[in-house]
């Protein structure tokens, strides 16, 4: 279902058919990202990445791709997860040139550069440590001789150690980046795809930063130049018999219907106007004028031009997603449900995502059997996205609707526990615990969140 970007730190609880923020840590991210979750999306950038993952033997390993809301041009791996800016989905005019990025991220999980650079950075702490106490210990030793000179080269020492360790593990990053480019060329060899939108991606970056005038010093960064990576790849990737591949055109229409979609939800109207101004009545640009339309206010004209759309590609499940969107909005919520199931039956294997939003739209009808058959709606949906946390307050809804105290209690402590409130997760399962009959299933998941013990 279409969602709505909302710039917010906590989780936000919202009608499924926005897009949904929510911020989860990442241990590369300094801190914590913008998650966003939309299935349309998320089944393109699963598709892109599919074969990259099996070529990389990784197919099997539960990698998990997250979209995070960042403007910005750039992904980075964490554990077994791959985080991809939406920036990146926008900017990038091609599939094959995310798919060039996934390949790279690929290439560091294969080749356990994580767990390596773990280890550089404990032998850079142990360098820049004893750096440290051989500057302390030539301190002391000028300070006892009352020789100033050599008390200064103490803490030369031990500033010049620092910096060598951190020059070394920065040496280290990049070639492990060098190492991940190439990787990427054999995974898009092996599945019969160009290199060139990696070139691409590469020429962008070094024109983005002779643009700003940056100077960089290339010992200070831990990735190669952008130029640099170029000369290393151009040669490896114009080998390829694969070189001068395009995507196909369908695919590419679904990569210009994701970056409209990405700028009416960021940017608006006029945004979606500059990214195809070269074809503004073409089904990408038509697609991000509505759902532009529909976050403005105006569901009537919003429907007609979504039904404009429908005609034209009528099995098009994200379009029916996006009907029922507007419908909700027009407070047409038995219509909106019917879209909504109308899009779970054109979705390959119904996404947990639409799912909860058909929940969502049979729950807001109100009508006691329609609310049953919400509650099981979404609990269908939340058992294929357990950590969508939104969804939960829904379908606390749903069983407060239906008289069923303890479910709803502990569907509000599920949606706390998965947006990372686990105060009020632990105090919301405990109030469903005392409602269970001790043992039962329900019982015993209150149990785990009470028992949880956050990590850090």
């Amino acid at each position: 279902m279409v969602h709505r970007i909302i710039a917010r730190a906590a989780t936000l609880f919202m009608l499924a058919s926005y897009l949904i923020v929510v911020s989860v840590p990442a241990s590369q991210a300094q801190g914590r990202v913008t998650v966003v979750r939309d299935a349309e999306i998320e089944a393109l950038v699963t598709e892109y990445a599919a074969p990259i993952l099996k070529a990389a033997g990784l197919s099997r390993s539960g990698i998990d791709i997250i979209l995070v809301n960042n403007r910005s041009f750039n992904a980075f791996v964490d554990g077994r997860r791959i985080f991809i800016h939406t920036g990146a989905l926008t900017q990038a005019e091609t599939p094959n040139e995310i798919i060039g990025v996934i390949a790279h991220e690929a290439g560091h999980i294969a080749g356990g550069h994580q767990e390596r650079l773990r280890q550089q950075l404990k032998r850079a702490q142990t360098m820049a440590i004893v750096s440290a106490l051989i500057g302390i210990g030539a301190g002391v030793a000028g300070a006892a001789t009352d020789t100033r000179g050599l008390a200064s080269a103490g803490v030369g020492m031990a500033a010049g150690g620092a910096e060598m360790a951190r020059r070394g593990l920065l040496g280290y990053q990049r070639s492990e980046e060098v190492t991940a480019d190439r990787t990427a060329i054999d995974y898009l060899n092996k599945t019969g795809q160009s290199a060139k939108g990696m070139l691409t991606t590469f020429d962008r970056l070094a024109g983005g930063l002779a643009l700003a005038g940056v100077n960089v010093d290339p010992y200070q960064i831990s990735h190669p130049m952008p130029r640099e990576r170029i000369a290393n790849l151009e040669e490896l990737a114009r080998k390829s018999r694969f070189y001068d591949r395009k995507d196909p055109a369908q695919l590419q229409q679904r990569h210009d219907m994701m970056r409209a979609k990405i700028a009416a939800h960021t940017e608006g109207a006029q945004a979606v106007q500059r990214l195809f101004r070269q074809d503004p009545r073409g089904i990408p640009a038509m697609y991000g004028n509505a759902i532009a339309t529909f976050l403005t206010g105006n569901p009537r004209t919003a429907l007609q031009k979504v039904d404009a759309l429908i005609s034209k590609m009528p099995r098009n499940p994200y379009l029916q997603e996006l009907r029922g969107d507007i419908l909700i909005k027009a407070n047409r919520p038995k219509d909106a449900a019917n879209a909504y199931a109308r899009a779970l039956s054109l979705a390959p294997g119904t996404p947990g995502l639409l799912q909860v939003g058909y929940g969502q739209a049979l729950l807001a009808t109100g009508q006691p059997d329609l609310v049953k058959k919400a509650a099981s709606e979404l609990q269908t949906g939340l058992s294929r996205e357990p950590e969508f946390a939104n969804g939960y307050r829904y379908l606390a809804q749903a069983y407060g609707q239906m008289g069923d105290i303890a479910n709803a209690e502990l569907a509000s402590a599920e949606g706390y526990f998965h947006a990372g409130q686990y105060r009020d997760a632990k105090l919301f399962a405990i109030r469903a615990q005392k409602r269970m009959k001790r043992g039962s299933p329900g019982w015993l998941r209150a149990q785990d969140i009470i028992q949880y013990k956050a990590p850090g």
